[in-house]
């Protein structure tokens, strides 16, 4: 595989002070490897068993997030060392990681997933839901979360107005949630912009952005 546009996209992802997430996604162990050997260790996985067969065949130092929906009944097996869970769209579900994170005795780094887009295969809180959840003290009992900041999915569409206005949304949530519920340090993060909208995403204030394919194409 040519290593131009992950050099391109990292640079210009470095340059906006963003982290990137190479996907590996319907990837070969090999083209991962590809990319680890240029230095990248920040890689993401859209499904629970992809993530965990991939981790037992590549280096040990790799981050591993978890980006794509998340069952609850896959939580426990990649609790133990999953760096970041981007995907956290419901209050059970952040429930459940909790309670695996308590029992592997270790704290993980979520985001809460939005649903920025009117399209029905997006998923994530409900804008109104979410800050009425979190009025609730169930959330501040769970100790072995760290809210970390917000992700979200743009709308699969070449109207980049539309793109950039639910981008602007995502943001305008993040700032809010941080200013009445997250005033900690390490509430930082806005993880939004694949492949096909990650330049919108750059300029928008992503501080991570989640590409594959546009990577791993020759």
């Amino acid at each position: 595989m040519e290593l131009i546009n992950y050099h391109r996209i990292r640079n210009q992802a470095l340059s906006y002070g963003a982290t990137l997430v190479v996907v590996t996604k319907n990837q070969s162990i090999d083209d991962i490897m590809t990319i680890y050997n240029e230095g990248h260790r920040i890689f993401g996985e859209n499904k629970a068993q992809d993530l965990i067969a991939k981790k037992t065949e590549l280096p040990e130092d790799i981050e591993w997030h978890m980006i794509g929906n998340l069952q609850k009944n896959k939580v426990k097996s990649i609790a133990p060392w999953i760096s970041m869970i981007h995907s956290v769209d419901s209050f059970d579900l952040a429930k459940k990681i909790n309670q695996e994170a308590r029992l592997a005795a270790r704290i993980i780094p979520i985001l809460l997933e939005i649903k920025i887009s009117r399209e029905e295969s997006k998923h994530g809180f409900d804008e109104q839901d979410l800050f009425e959840s979190l009025m609730q003290d169930d959330w501040k009992s769970m100790k072995n979360l760290l809210i970390s900041g917000v992700m979200g999915m743009a709308s699969f569409s070449n109207d980049t107005f539309l793109i950039r206005n639910e981008f602007k949304k995502l943001k305008s949530i993040y700032t809010e949630l941080h200013n009445t519920h997250f005033g900690h340090p390490a509430f930082k993060q806005m993880s939004f912009g694949m492949s096909s909208d990650y330049k919108i995403a750059l300029a928008e204030g992503a501080t991570m952005i989640r590409v594959g394919s546009k990577i791993f194409q020759d």
